[in-house]
């Protein structure tokens, strides 16, 4: 029922996530082998100049992130898409160092920021006490993405090669992503007689300046940033990972399945929980498998531990992906959502940006991948305290907001 009613709204939704593929890391990287080889660069360097792009575009994004509160969704889709188009373009004729940093940051502005940023926006803004369910299949466009495009993209490659590979998606995003999103969302969503009643958290309507001000803003930030960090990190060096262990790449290309599986189905066992309970009372679980993922990951050598890694990590990315769409409303009000949820992807781009520069550098003075992996899966466990702490201090703020004395 819920679905149908909504169709064209959540499937708006889950395209403009669907289709930030194109400026996703497990995308771009995908083109890594390529583009180290004919611009001569290490893993380090193409690591570093990576985490420039990406941090140019998380510094860009509050600024450009605003104007969802501004125009419609449909008029900001006018605007992402073609400029998301255009540095597909870019990628397959960049023929420089400066014009291959240019084009990963309009990639990651455009692509992994202000697509995903559009969609998680619109579904906190649209819907109220069926929050949870509206994020988690919006949502579900990043597991769709992740499940087809590598095995695709890796014959597309085979095909015509990773450059016209790159001009084939702006001919996807201009003639098939463009009028399809703009169609679907055309029409703005409004409160209907019978959508069920919001659930009582009173959160007021925060402004920028205030969230910056409050100290479980940052706190929370210290968990929100893990898993782009650390999925960031393993999709970006994955090539190297397969060639360190030994195994075969399509087999780790077949991994992602699993984990877009296990991601589809916590994303709506996620969205379940954020309407019966609450998104603040999720925060401490999202972060416990994806430190356990990492643990597998870094002490099992065997390819079955792919397999393993990949299924925590959509645990985690499954009740992630809806929690932090329903996190910041609940939290902090609706009105100034865009310009909330701005800075909050731009941490979460800035963290994406930091993994791979960061481990690059790593490996290039000798420090050992697996080494790197466990560090990340026990900062995960330890970073799940704190968000029981957060958990406890918001929900009893947010009840005595509610109830006053």
């Amino acid at each position: 029922m819920f679905i149908r009613e909504n169709l064209r709204w959540l499937a708006g939704g889950l395209l403009l996530t669907f289709f930030s593929s194109f400026g996703q890391t497990f995308f771009i990287s995908l083109s890594g082998g390529g583009i180290r080889s004919e611009y001569g660069l290490s893993h380090g360097d193409f690591g570093l100049l990576y985490m420039v792009a990406t941090l140019g575009s998380a510094f860009t994004l509050p600024h450009i992130g605003r104007i969802v509160d501004h125009i419609t969704v449909a008029k900001t889709v006018l605007l992402i898409v073609p400029a998301l188009a255009l540095a597909c373009i870019s990628m397959a004729y960049s023929s420089s160092i400066v014009l291959l940093a240019l084009t990963i940051y309009a990639l990651r502005l455009f692509g992994q920021g202000m697509m995903t940023h559009t969609s998680m926006t619109a579904m906190g803004r649209w819907y109220s006490a069926q929050r949870g369910k509206a994020v988690s299949v919006a949502t579900m466009g990043h597991q769709l993405g992740e499940a087809v495009m590598p095995t695709i993209v890796i014959f597309v490659f085979l095909w015509v090669g990773w450059r016209n590979t790159w001009l084939i998606s702006a001919g996807v995003l201009l003639l098939i992503a463009l009028p399809i999103l703009f169609g679907l969302l055309s029409v703005e969503r409004t409160p209907r007689a019978n959508d069920p009643r919001e659930r009582s958290v009173a959160a007021r309507n925060w402004t920028r300046a205030e969230v910056l001000g409050d100290p479980y803003f940052w706190l929370m930030l210290a968990g929100v940033m893990c898993p782009g960090f650390v999925g960031t990190t393993i999709f970006f060096h994955q090539i190297y990972l397969v060639e360190l262990r030994g195994w075969s790449p399509e087999l780790f290309a077949l991994s992602f399945t699993g984990m877009a599986i296990m991601t589809t189905i916590f994303a709506l066992v996620a969205g379940w929980l954020v309407d019966r309970f609450s998104a603040v009372a999720q925060l401490p679980l999202f972060l416990v498998p994806l430190g356990a993922a990492c643990l597998v990951l870094a002490g099992v050598s065997e390819s079955y531990s792919m397999f393993v890694f990949m299924g925590l990590l959509g645990v985690s990315y499954g009740i992630s992906s809806t929690l932090f769409g329903a996190l910041w409303p609940e939290v902090y009000g609706t009105r100034h959502l865009g310009s909330v949820r701005s800075l909050v992807i731009a941490v979460m781009v800035f963290a994406t940006a930091m993994g791979p520069g960061i481990s690059g550098y790593l490996i290039d003075i000798g420090i050992k991948y697996t080494s790197q992996v466990a560090a990340m899966g026990i900062y995960c466990l330890a970073a799940s305290g704190i968000m029981l702490f957060v958990s406890w201090r918001i929900a009893a703020r947010l009840q005595l907001a509610s109830n006053p004395q």
